[in-house]
């Protein structure tokens, strides 16, 4: 419940809370500016802010939010708005017990409420949740549950045809493009067929697989449009999920799309913590292209940290495991597209990383080969993007301005947060060239201007 109207009263507990994090109120008003930048907010929350909640003046939902994430990443475990002072009541739970309960219920939220769900906050704290999950116990649960409804291999194939349908979708226009109807879908048919009686145990695993692919596929559109909190619920649940399928191939891809989130938010000891996890339980007991896509998310993380020869060695298994002639790459793993085209970009990115310009260069020109424009136009908007950042660091600005220009082209009638926020990124980089009189320079900012009007 809320203070009444007109009565302010000191926040001592957050005061007290403030202290014992030693970070001051700059530094608390820093790591909440850092958590609101990951939920695709810029605030400008500075010291005087935080002296004013103190004093017993509320910020807005969502800044608590923020607050409360900063201050548990600080202590090293959740804090709650209680403990912090606050009595706006508690955001309604976005998780059930287990997982349909939570895949029903993030779904509807997505429909019926999904500026709610947008506004969730990504929390470092439930990272750990795959490394510490007890799937025998929510197994058991599951299978109490069993209802009447009979589930066969066609409602499966159904299931796999409509995520691969709203994926292809979702390639061309962006995130935001049919994720109510693809939320709708999973809460309202496809959850309620996992309590149901199954042919046999090999259906069981299927209905569960396909169902964490529509799961991540939420996540990956919660993602593509900067609502992080919402895309790690979805990866969360679909991880669960995937357990009950696979416990080892497919449960550790989905780690991988956890921690490729996590080190895209910069959370990069959890990634690569949550990677090795998700290696262990799959290399050498899954197909080549899949175990190819788990190292260079290894990569990844390791040059994130500095780790150079960490960050090689896992680039040379990659390319190793992609050479392998080994088991069909799975339904799951396809979703992201071709693996050869995913281990170029991902290459490109571990090199830049590591300040290998050329290499990253190299690998992003192999990458508009690898991955087909038609089908994957937001692949090349985002790769024309990082190109043109690759040949800012060379000094070849003409150049990047003719990246740039073509990525801007791609990005026309694509709701996608991710290009959006590439595009906006540039700007600076935009004003010192039109001052220079970089040729080009001045009509691209003027375009990306009145793009970002339109949106």
């Amino acid at each position: 419940m809320a203070r009444p109207p007109g009565q302010r009263f000191p926040n001592d507990r957050l005061r007290e809370m403030i202290s014992a994090s030693g970070l001051g109120y700059e530094g608390v008003a820093r790591a909440v500016v850092r958590v609101a930048a990951e939920n695709g907010e810029a605030l400008r929350t500075n010291k005087s802010a935080i002296a004013h909640w103190v004093a017993g003046i509320e910020p807005g939902e969502r800044t608590i939010g923020y607050l409360v994430e900063a201050l548990s990443r600080r202590a090293g475990r959740p804090v709650t708005r209680q403990q912090l002072g606050f009595l706006t009541d508690e955001p309604a739970a976005l998780e059930g017990p287990e997982p349909i309960e939570t895949a029903t219920l993030l779904g509807r939220t997505d429909v019926e409420n999904g500026g709610y769900l947008a506004t969730a906050v990504y929390t470092a704290a439930q990272l750990r949740m795959p490394l510490d999950y007890d799937a025998e116990a929510v197994s058991r649960l599951l299978r109490a549950r069993t209802g009447l409804a009979r589930v066969g291999a066609a409602e499966v194939a159904v299931v796999r045809q409509i995520t691969k349908a709203f994926g292809a979708a979702d390639e061309r226009l962006g995130g935001g493009h049919g994720l109510s109807t693809v939320a709708s879908y999973l809460s309202d048919t496809v959850a309620p067929t996992l309590s149901g009686r199954f042919a046999d145990e090999a259906t069981r695993r299927d209905a569960f697989s396909a169902a964490a692919e529509l799961a991540w596929l939420l996540g990956w559109k919660h993602h593509d449009l900067g609502h992080e909190g919402a895309a790690q619920r979805y990866y969360l649940t679909g991880f669960q999920l995937a357990v009950e399928a696979d416990p080892v191939a497919h449960a550790a891809w989905m780690m991988r799309a956890i921690a490729h989130q996590a080190l895209s938010l910069k959370e990069c000891h959890h990634s690569r913590d949550l990677i090795e996890a998700a290696l262990k339980r799959a290399e050498g007991r899954c197909d080549g292209a899949t175990e190819a896509l788990l190292h260079i998310t290894h990569a990844r993380s390791s040059a994130a940290l500095g780790e150079k020869a960490r960050a090689a060695r896992a680039l040379l298994a990659a390319e190793d495991a992609l050479t392998r002639q080994t088991d069909p790459q799975p339904s799951y793993s396809l979703l992201m597209g071709p693996a050869l085209g995913a281990v170029d970009s991902h290459t490109a990115r571990t090199l830049t990383e590591i300040g290998d310009h050329l290499g990253t260069e190299a690998r992003h020109r192999a990458a508009f080969t690898s991955w087909d424009p038609i089908s994957y136009p937001r692949v090349h908007l985002l790769t024309h993007m990082d190109l043109g950042d690759c040949l800012v660091a060379q000094a070849r600005a003409d150049e990047a301005i003719g990246a740039w220009s073509q990525a801007l082209d791609l990005a026309e009638g694509m709701t996608s947060g991710r290009s959006r926020t590439a595009l906006a990124g540039i700007r600076p980089t935009l004003a010192v060239y039109k001052h220079r009189g970089v040729p080009g320079a001045a009509l691209l900012e003027q375009r990306i201007r009145q793009a970002a009007t339109a949106a």
